[in-house]
């Protein structure tokens, strides 16, 4: 997909930049290429389960001692 910007006559460049990087945001454009770039191999729902449970305790454990001010 080809972003067109074209300068209006008495349009600064600055605009125009502006004009051109909201078209490309509101594409969608770089979400997919960046989604692209990282591509991970499926696992199983288990799996994700299991690798979820232990990040969420280990962020809890951090957020504890954080808490309690030891590091």
């Amino acid at each position: 997909m080809i972003q067109v910007t074209r300068k209006d006559e008495r349009e600064a460049s600055e605009n125009l930049i502006r004009r051109f990087n909201r078209k490309v945001m509101q594409s969608g454009i770089l979400a997919t290429v960046k989604a692209e770039q990282r591509f991970v191999k499926p696992i199983s729902k288990i799996e994700r389960r299991k690798k979820a449970i232990i990040r969420n305790e280990r962020k809890n454990d951090k957020m504890k001692r954080i808490r309690l001010g030891v590091r």
